[in-house]
C-alpha cells in the first residue's frame, strides 16, 4: 500500500511539471509571436528572434526565455520521474539542464543588433550562451529522442520524437549556412526554434499523458 501511494505521488508530481512545462512552453511561443506585431520594424529575414529583448518591449523577449528555461526544466524534472532511466537518457537530461542554465544567461545578457557600432560585453556573452545552448539542445533531443524506446510507456512517443527531432538538426544546419550578411538568417532562426518547441511540446504532452496513466 505504501508502495502504490508512493508511485501515485511521484505520477502527481510529474503531471505537475508536465503541466507547468507545457505552460510555460506555450506562454514563450506566444510572446515571440506576439514581438511580432509589437516590432514590425524588425524584420524577420534579418533580425534573429534574440533581437527582439533589444528596445522597445525587450522585456517581453526576455520573459520568453525566462518562461523557456523554467520549462525545460520542469520537463526535465517530469522525464527525471517518470522517464526513460536508461544512460542515454540521463546523458540527454545532462544536456538539458544545461540548455536551462544557458537560457537563463541569455535571457540576463541581451544580444548585440547588427547595425551596432561595436560589440558589447552583454552582447558577447549572449552569443557564447546562444552557442551553447544551441549544441545543448541538438545534443539532448537526440539523445532522449533514442532513448524512449528503452521505456515502455514512451515507445510509441519515439517515432514523432525522432521525426522532430530530425527536423531541429535539420533546421540548424539551415540556420549555419544563413550567418551571414544578406542570407535569410532570422527566417533560418524562427524555423530552428519553431522545430525546437515542436519537439518540446509534444514531449511534454506525452509526459503528461503518461503521468495521468
Amino acid at each position: 500500500m505504501t508502495f502504490q501511494n508512493t508511485h501515485r505521488a511521484s505520477h502527481s508530481t510529474s503531471a505537475f511539471f508536465a503541466g507547468g512545462a507545457t505552460g510555460c512552453f506555450s506562454y514563450a511561443l506566444l510572446a515571440i509571436l506576439l514581438m511580432h506585431v509589437l516590432r514590425p520594424d524588425y524584420t524577420p529575414s534579418n533580425h534573429m528572434i534574440s533581437d527582439y529583448a533589444v528596445g522597445r518591449f525587450g522585456w517581453i523577449m526576455t520573459t520568453a526565455f525566462v518562461a523557456l528555461a523554467c520549462g525545460i526544466l520542469m520537463l526535465l524534472a517530469g522525464l527525471a520521474r517518470s522517464g526513460p532511466a536508461s544512460a542515454l537518457a540521463r546523458v540527454g537530461m545532462f544536456f538539458l539542464g544545461v540548455s536551462c542554465i544557458g537560457l537563463i544567461v541569455t535571457a540576463i545578457y541581451p544580444t548585440d543588433l547588427e547595425e551596432a557600432r561595436s560589440a558589447t560585453r552583454s552582447g558577447n556573452i549572449h552569443t557564447i550562451s546562444f552557442l551553447v545552448n544551441v549544441v545543448s539542445i541538438l545534443l539532448a533531443v537526440a539523445l532522449l529522442s533514442a532513448s524512449f524506446r528503452s521505456h515502455p510507456a514512451w515507445r510509441n512517443h519515439q517515432r514523432t520524437a525522432i521525426a522532430l527531432a530530425s527536423l531541429v538538426v535539420l533546421a540548424f544546419i539551415f540556420q549555419f549556412l544563413t550567418l551571414h550578411r544578406g542570407a535569410p538568417y532570422g527566417i533560418a532562426n524562427r524555423l530552428f526554434v519553431s522545430m525546437l518547441f515542436a519537439w518540446l511540446l509534444t514531449t511534454s504532452i506525452h509526459l503528461l499523458k503518461v503521468a495521468r496513466q
